[in-house]
């Protein structure tokens, strides 16, 4: 089978809005075993939408739209489908029923447009808009395959997930199991990985190993292909296990399962209570904790201290470890860690003190951090980082690294430099 890809919006041809749909759609049609041959992207314009039409129908037998099925007048995507195949456009009652509701309890009235969302191309088969309004469309014509989604990715993602994967496998003869798992991984550079795992890459064939970096974490995706599912998940044991030879430590988590998930899950399971002081991330580590399910349960408090007089007032910072040390140093990270364990009772207690940057802070650089971590029982330490990074950035990169730290020591894995230790 193989596919094109055209995306409907002026907005995008622009640069106001990043095409990211049409990234998700290139790997997942991939993982199925569908070719993408070409992308396209055209303007809310019913003749350069025909026009794209056209063309990919000689070049391939699946066509996928994104984008247009909103009721606003630029929303035009279905109908200049209906009108180019010459089919009629019909309601889809479930659809328009699910639209009414969402407006039932409003304060104002609902605008009639609102459900042009629950029209199809009449003869197709409706592809359900879980979290949103407009249905999606797949329709079978002569040799061709047509197929209209959203343009929100949150709502385009579950479509495509939950009702066109089965749809594509159905109408594709040649059709073998494809199984995919990622292995989620953090510590390590993009290059170090691909370094350690060289081999495995090189000598990929069934299974097939991909890289991918985000945000400062790596994710592998091992993919099978096979006559059953089973034999599928057999191939990925295999190549799985050589990974984890290599990189296993660094290994922590699987799927869409990340630190704040890893972290919560040990805490749970070893009956342990956290706590955090924070500076420069101002609360973002103790948010990502509470994100996840069950934070009540490993979670009582925090503190967010982000000047020097509250880590002296209200966390109890020693004034001379700030005068000796300023607040950027491993001996105010220890402090911190150590006090709010105290104040809160907990089992194990993180800081996050630093220069978020663009400026300086006590002459330090920014992208300087230090972390710390006490735990009951054993000496506290605080560990320093170094980020090259936007402020955001080197906020964010400061959560993951103490999110990852956190799992280490609760792991009782080796942690390496630890600069600074409190006799």
């Amino acid at each position: 089978m193989r596919a094109e890809v055209i995306t409907v919006g002026t907005e995008i041809l622009m640069g106001q809005i990043v095409n990211t749909n049409a990234a998700y759609l290139s790997k997942e049609l991939s993982l199925l075993g569908i070719e993408l041959y070409h992308q396209v992207t055209v303007g809310d314009n019913p003749d350069r939408i025909a026009e794209a039409i056209k063309t990919a129908e000689k070049r391939v037998d699946t066509i996928i739209l994104t984008g247009g099925l909103g009721p606003t007048e630029d929303d035009i995507t279905k109908s200049v489908l209906a009108n180019y195949l010459g089919v009629d456009l019909v309601t889809h009652k479930p659809s328009e029923a699910k639209i009414i509701e969402r407006h039932k309890d409003l304060d104002f009235k609902m605008p009639k447009n609102n459900l042009l969302q629950a029209l199809i191309l009449k003869g197709s088969q409706p592809l359900i808009n879980d979290p949103g309004m407009a249905v999606g469309v797949f329709h079978q014509q002569g040799n061709h395959q047509y197929v209209l989604l959203p343009g929100p990715p949150n709502e385009l993602k579950p479509m495509v997930e939950n009702y066109l994967k089965e749809k594509l496998i159905e109408q594709d003869e040649q059709h073998q199991e494809l199984l995919s798992k990622m292995l989620r991984i953090f510590g390590l550079t993009e290059a170090q990985l691909a370094d350690k795992i060289e081999n495995i890459i090189k000598n990929q064939s069934n299974p097939t190993v991909a890289i991918y970096a985000s945000g400062g974490e790596l994710k592998v995706r091992i993919t099978a292909k096979g006559s059953t599912k089973s034999e599928c998940e057999k191939m990925i044991d295999i190549v799985e296990r050589e990974i984890a030879e290599e990189v296993g430590d660094y290994i922590y988590g699987y799927t869409d399962r990340g630190l704040a998930s890893a972290v919560n899950e040990l805490l749970i399971e070893q009956n342990k209570k956290i706590t955090a002081a924070e500076s420069l991330t101002g609360g973002t580590f103790l948010g990502s904790i509470t994100s996840e399910e069950g934070a009540s349960n490993v979670l009582e408090g925090g503190m967010v201290v982000y000047s020097t007089e509250q880590k002296i007032n209200e966390l109890g910072v020693s004034k001379d470890t700030i005068a000796a040390y300023g607040v950027v140093s491993g001996e105010c990270a220890i402090e911190m860690a150590e006090k709010v364990m105290e104040r809160f009772g907990s089992d194990i207690a993180v800081s996050l003190t630093g220069v978020a940057g663009p400026g300086r802070l006590e002459d330090h650089e920014p992208g300087e951090v230090w972390i710390g971590i006490a735990q009951r029982g054993k000496t506290a330490f605080a560990k320093e980082y170094r980020f090259k990074y936007d402020r955001n950035t080197n906020r964010e990169r400061a959560v993951k690294n103490a999110l990852n730290l956190t799992r280490r020591v609760l792991l009782d894995l080796s942690i390496e430099n630890k600069s600074y230790i409190n006799d």
